[in-house]
């Protein structure tokens, strides 16, 4: 009888097993767990956790974080005939969609671009969330910017924008950030 993942090697977790490993640790770092994904079909095979904190990530704080993920995955398996694999940590990136209310506080002061359920969009600067009601603070080029109140349960999608110029100081201090915090 075939195994049921021929795939899957036996000494790689699963990636819900890797999150119980490492989510204590990484909270004690002050870091979140975010996701793991596990590729067990690459060679070598690919362990990927992305973290996340209040502070963001910074490369020392990643590579901190490796090394501690590294400690923890190899105390899995101590036998001498260990396959390989590659890990990798890293921080969430900008292209991730804001999916939890952390996500939304972590991003106060950014441009993103939100989608509604209803399809309609707007782009606009994080403000304050209080309770899961968000400030967004939209820009018009003819008028001052104003605050917009929106639910994020009827967000289907929110993106930060990357930003090549300094942010309207306007803005910013709309979405309740100095001009420093908005342009990190």
């Amino acid at each position: 009888m075939a195994p049921e993942n021929p795939l899957r090697s036996a000494r790689l977790p699963s990636p819900q097993q890797a999150i119980e490993l490492l989510e204590g640790e990484f909270a004690r770092a002050g870091y979140e767990v975010e996701d793991v994904t596990i590729d067990a079909a690459s060679r070598p095979p690919r362990i990927v956790v992305i973290a996340d904190g209040d502070e963001g990530l910074d490369l020392e704080a990643l590579a901190s974080l490796s090394r501690l993920a590294s400690e923890l995955l190899d105390q899995l398996d101590d036998s001498v005939d260990e396959a390989p694999y590659l890990l990798e940590v890293t921080s969430r990136g900008v292209d991730r969609p804001l999916t939890a209310e952390r996500h939304y506080r972590r991003a106060r002061g950014r441009k993103v671009e939100v989608t509604l359920h209803d399809g309609s969009q707007l782009c606009g600067r994080v403000g304050e969330l209080v309770g899961r009601t968000l400030q967004l603070v939209v820009a018009d080029r003819r008028k001052a910017p104003t605050i917009h109140e929106l639910s994020i349960d009827d967000v289907a999608k929110a993106v930060v924008q990357v930003e090549f110029s300094p942010p309207n100081p306007l803005e910013l201090e709309l979405a309740g950030v100095s001009g420093k915090e908005g342009e990190e």
